[in-house]
């Protein structure tokens, strides 16, 4: 359609000059999606577009706001299958262009491609992975964290428990890397703020939780006294089953049960709703998570467009490593930029199935800078030493 249009305003006495003004930025998308352990039963069958439609409508909300700044923005999207070269996708994507590269893809894709030579003029933004090795010892000064650390969700769910004093907490780690390091910024977070892990075990059920959970789980959670049970199972491979079947009645919380997250179906607030009706109408379907994260990355690049009246990647590049990017992602605070790891501050929601039950951080939690600092790891933590330590 683009490619049409430009024909037509070729043909259009007087359009040549007018077209020429039109500034194109163009924002690349690397999805690269992880194949599911086979042990592994999703009731939900995953979306096709998942993230990508996040993306697409960001890139219209662009052009909304750029059709009167002369400005217009181009996606281009790859899929790179799970043992694929994401290497010469970001290659591909960088050839045609593309300054602003977005990273749909596990932690160890994000911190090969940030160590390309191709990656060196670019700007990397982290849709999705977690890693807290990204934003620390593993940082680069290419590289943007759009997604909230374990560390910052870990923190946003610690929070919560605290306030609602339930500081005794029953530790449930699931058999994956990925589940270890869930469990660790657990830890970290109830050193933090002084709660306890009185009991600590690892899911090692080698059979078919779905057939034997209402016989295994009891006998599997019995533990100590303890008021929550925090699961770290982010493949999903037995912490649905553990709600209502602990041998003590306990809420669940963390990956399943009480998860923090950055979007969730039923949120509302902050004008949220008109974002979630303008998704279902264009993508036929609820916002995920990914989806909003997707869409949170393609709009950081537009409001700086916007904000700038520019489209010359290296100065939005050095607006949005700068103390005056600010943008709103319909979660109440604005998000902004942490100079010493690059990851967006944001508040972070905490949803039950079908519910947001909170959002975090929570009142009385300060920080002499900004509450969102509150969570995650705060400049003085730092690991992170190839990245500005300036202070906004």
């Amino acid at each position: 359609m683009a490619a049409l249009a430009a024909v037509l305003l070729a043909g259009t006495p007087g359009a040549g000059a007018a077209a020429q003004t039109v500034a194109e930025i163009r924002i690349g998308l690397l999805s690269q999606t992880p194949e599911p352990p086979p042990s592994v039963s999703n009731p939900d069958e995953p979306t096709a577009d998942d993230g990508l439609a996040g993306a697409n409508l960001a890139i219209a909300d662009n052009n909304t706001t750029g059709k009167f700044l002369k400005q217009t923005f181009l996606l281009d999207s790859v899929e790179v299958p799970p043992d694929g070269d994401a290497a010469a996708a970001l290659r591909e994507l960088a050839g045609r262009g593309d300054r602003f590269v977005i990273v749909d893809a596990p932690g160890a894709t994000v911190e090969a491609l940030s160590k390309l030579p191709e990656a060196r003029n670019l700007l990397l933004l982290n849709a999705n992975a977690p890693d807290d090795t990204l934003r620390g010892s593993a940082c680069a000064a290419n590289l943007v964290h759009v997604a909230p650390s374990r560390a910052m969700l870990a923190d946003a769910l610690g929070q919560y428990l605290v306030k609602k004093r339930w500081p005794r907490w029953f530790l449930v780690t699931g058999r994956r890397p990925e589940d270890k390091l869930y469990a660790d910024a657990i830890r970290r977070t109830a050193k933090r703020f002084g709660a306890q892990i009185v009991a600590e075990k690892e899911w090692t059920a080698e059979s078919d939780v779905n057939r034997t959970a209402e016989s295994e789980i009891p006998v599997f959670t019995q533990a100590k006294a303890y008021d929550v049970l925090i699961v770290a199972d982010e493949v999903g491979e037995f912490g649905d089953y553990l709600s209502y079947r602990t041998a003590d009645p306990r809420p669940v919380a963390g990956t399943q049960g009480l998860v923090p997250t950055v979007w969730h179906r039923t949120h509302e607030q902050w004008g949220a709703a008109q974002l979630q009706s303008r998704f279902k109408a264009a993508a036929k379907r609820p916002m995920t998570a990914r989806d909003h994260n997707d869409w949170t990355a393609v709009r950081v690049v537009g409001e700086v467009a916007a904000r700038t009246r520019s489209a010359d990647p290296d100065r939005l590049i050095a607006f949005i490593q700068s103390p005056d990017f600010t943008m709103s992602a319909f979660r109440g605070a604005p998000l902004s930029l942490r100079p010493w790891d690059g990851q967006l501050r944001q508040p972070v929601l905490l949803a039950a199935d079908r519910s947001v039950v909170s959002v975090s951080p929570q009142e009385g939690f300060l920080h002499p800078r900004t509450e969102l600092d509150s969570l995650g790891y705060d400049q003085p933590e730092t690991l992170c030493k190839t990245r500005g330590k300036t202070t906004p």
